[in-house]
């Protein structure tokens, strides 16, 4: 075969299909109102607590619906983007419910972070939970890998270890000691990509764990969120500077800055359907979109205050999902 992997495909695959939707060739177009204008916010109240510290991150399930982390009510959210119905699900053990991906075996994967463990979730609530081998290895993050297993960063534990479907764990440690790996992503060269927040430096990691790093070139930016965008390179938010950063494969770094407000506590990231690249700006509850080129332009309208959004994600209906972590609710902008 050649070297498009599985998850590659499948990346492209949502990303065709979300397209689609913008040209109305899908039947999937959700039934919340009349299309709204692009950069139009939609918030979804029903999730279980309040904020702060509600949802957390979101992710397109297997079932074509929004899936998002509850942390402190121990749950995971299903949204059908169709209505914007909720319906949760508890995982067994209290831990604080982070990162979240689908995985290729059809299952929702979630990190229980106080808790050390990651969880298997089924689209009908069904868990199965497993420990990280490191203790107190701090992970927030998890994606996805080109090769089929589940990958995460291991914060305190200075490692990035992955898991298989049936639950087996391998972990690398980080060439450069205490870096703080935090966001992570596969990379469309077949590797997996993340961010080192302390040591300021993205990082690059083979399925066999062979590593590569790549220094910013902003002093302390605080890289966070990272993700692989339709131009075929990485794409990072710096939470500490407001700036977004860009990585080809080859490790070639540009940075952009223009029309972030200061301050902005930039967090994730990831590509949409008009082939920009969306983003969240916690500290003052926007959410941003930024061009390949550099071209930013920020939304706020319709975003509770104070709601701090975290996670984002596309979904199946030209649209951008985000979890408010401040005010514990689910948001949509319109993408296209």
């Amino acid at each position: 075969m050649n070297r498009v992997s599985f998850p590659k495909i499948i990346f492209f695959s949502i990303a065709l299909a979300a397209l689609a939707a913008c040209n109305g060739t899908t039947n999937n177009t959700p039934t919340i109102g009349p299309a709204p204008p692009k950069g139009t916010v939609t918030e979804f109240s029903g999730l279980s607590g309040s904020g702060p510290l509600g949802a957390f991150w979101v992710t397109l399930g297997p079932d074509s619906a929004m899936w998002v982390t509850n942390i402190n009510a121990n749950k995971v959210a299903r949204v059908n983007p169709a209505t914007g119905a909720i319906t949760e699900f508890g995982v067994p053990t209290a831990g604080q419910l982070f990162g979240i991906a689908t995985g290729l075996d059809g299952n929702l994967w979630i990190v229980e972070r106080s808790a050390n463990k990651i969880a298997r979730m089924t689209t009908a609530g069904v868990v199965t939970e497993f420990n990280v081998p490191t203790a107190s290895a701090d992970v927030i993050f998890i994606t996805l890998g080109p090769d089929g297993n589940l990958w995460f960063a291991e914060q305190n534990a200075n490692k990035i270890g992955k898991v298989t479907p049936a639950g087996a764990f391998t972990e690398f440690t980080v060439p450069t000691a205490a870096s703080s790996p935090q966001g992570i992503s596969a990379g469309p060269d077949g590797a997996v990509w993340f961010t080192e927040a302390n040591g300021n430096k993205i990082g690059r990691v083979t399925t066999t764990g062979v590593f590569s790093e790549f220094a910013v070139p902003t002093a302390a930016s605080g890289p966070l969120g990272i993700t692989q965008g339709l131009d075929g390179a990485l794409w990072f938010t710096e939470s500490a500077t407001n700036k977004i950063g860009r990585i080809t494969t080859a490790g070639a770094i540009t940075e952009f800055s223009a029309g972030i407000t200061t301050g902005a506590g930039l967090d994730g990231i990831a590509p949409g359907p008009d082939g920009a690249l969306w983003f969240t700006e916690a500290t003052v509850s926007k959410v941003a979109r930024i061009t390949t080129g550099g071209a930013v332009t920020e939304f706020s309208t319709g975003i509770t205050a104070s709601s701090s959004p975290t996670g984002i994600a596309a979904g199946p209906d030209c649209a951008m999902w985000f979890a408010e972590t401040g005010a514990n609710k689910v948001g949509r902008i319109a993408a296209c």
